[in-house]
């Protein structure tokens, strides 16, 4: 097996470093704290394309590969992922799903400018009763010929009032169940379509979290992404590839907290040396390590047999489960490294342990992957 990075790849990864370390640190605490929308920041990454990775070409896009996309993702998560979520969102489940399933129309209407990074997208599957339970939509999508009518609930909607073009999952056929649930594009600006107050949220606080609701949203019938009954697929298939970008975040986030520990250990003296010279702190980092460097080839792992045209939805799931763990145990280990300063905000470990959290829940709960994965192994 080969570990080595391209040169392409290497050059994507420092420049998501430098972007992260000169664009996204300076401000990130004030952000945190008013929870505000890094909107200047994802504007600049869109011009870098880092919004439109896998998108090929043809459609605005960078044409990137997997394994690119889940390198930018690590080092943007180090520093900032309420950022860094902007663009999984975007590329993972937006972008993708419309390049992988959309019209022609569709494609120059709507990913051109998502993929080219002059808008943002949105993915709407999460309601206040179907969570985890994406067969359960309340949401419904009537036929009334040549458009469909939307009403109904989208709850936890990252990029909620930022975004212009939203991929909405619904139910048309409640006789058909999952069968017959749809996924369609909805503009921001349609008639009957507002947006909810922004969600107070522990973590990823900068991030453009609402609920949407919709009442009786004229959709047009070119809108829907493939044929009649193909929601439900349309969201398990593309949220597949959004686990690959979320165990990234993931591992993003404790590598971005393992650095701070390490670096502060260095630095901080207790009894007349620096603490990284104590064992009980030098065991702790030698774990932090070890636990990375195996998410990161879990992840790396899922990136490349997406690369590949492989299976990789064990993959993918192991990835999001083991990072979103690793995410969390390190976090509250760099605050412990930190003792009394990791529980002030200046130091940053606090939000990244903050941001973790989350990383086990979106994207599906980790026990939804150990489900995904006990399937996988036992069929």
């Amino acid at each position: 097996m080969l570990f080595q990075l391209s040169e392409e790849q290497l050059m994507i990864q420092q420049a998501a470093r430098d972007f992260a370390q000169n664009e996204l640190r300076p401000g990130v605490i004030e952000r945190d704290e008013h929870q505000k929308f890094p909107a200047e920041q994802v504007k600049k990454l869109g011009e870098l394309g880092f919004l439109g990775m896998m998108v090929s070409e043809k459609f605005g896009g960078s044409g990137l590969d997997a394994v690119s996309y889940v390198l930018v993702m690590e080092e943007l998560s180090k520093v900032d992922a309420s950022a860094s979520v902007v663009v999984s969102v975007n590329n993972s489940l937006v972008c993708y799903g419309l390049e992988a399933y959309g019209s022609e129309f569709q494609k120059e209407k709507y990913l051109k400018p998502l993929a080219s990074g002059q808008q943002i997208g949105a993915f709407c599957l999460s309601e206040p009763e179907a969570g985890s339970d994406a067969t359960s939509q309340q949401t419904t999508a009537e036929d009334k010929g040549d458009y469909y009518l939307l009403n109904g609930t989208k709850n936890w909607i990252t990029n909620g009032s930022t975004a212009s073009t939203y991929l909405v999952i619904a139910q048309t056929h409640p006789d058909l169940k999952h069968k017959g649930i749809n996924a369609f594009i909805v503009e921001k600006g349609m008639e009957g379509f507002t947006i909810g107050p922004k969600e107070n949220k522990m973590g990823i606080r900068g991030s453009d979290t609402h609920s949407l609701m919709f009442n009786d949203v004229k959709v047009p019938k070119e809108n829907r992404i493939g044929e009649d009954g193909f929601g439900f697929k349309f969201a398990m298939k593309t949220l597949e590839g959004g686990r690959i970008g979320i165990a990234a975040q993931a591992l993003g986030i404790a590598a971005g907290a393992y650095e701070l520990a390490l670096a502060y250990s260095k630095q901080r003296k207790s009894f007349g040396k620096p603490i990284s010279e104590h064992q009980a702190i030098a065991f702790k980092l030698a774990d932090m390590a070890t636990q990375i460097e195996a998410a990161r080839m879990l992840v790396y792992k899922a990136a490349w047999l997406k690369d590949q045209g492989l299976p990789y939805t064990l993959a993918g799931s192991m990835a999001k489960l083991f990072a979103s763990k690793v995410a969390m145990d390190v976090t509250v280990e760099a605050v412990q490294v930190h003792g009394g300063y990791g529980f002030v905000k200046e130091y940053h470990v606090e939000r990244l342990m903050r941001d973790a959290k989350i990383t086990q829940i979106y994207e599906g709960t980790s026990e939804i992957q150990q489900m995904v994965i006990s399937r996988e192994i036992l069929r």
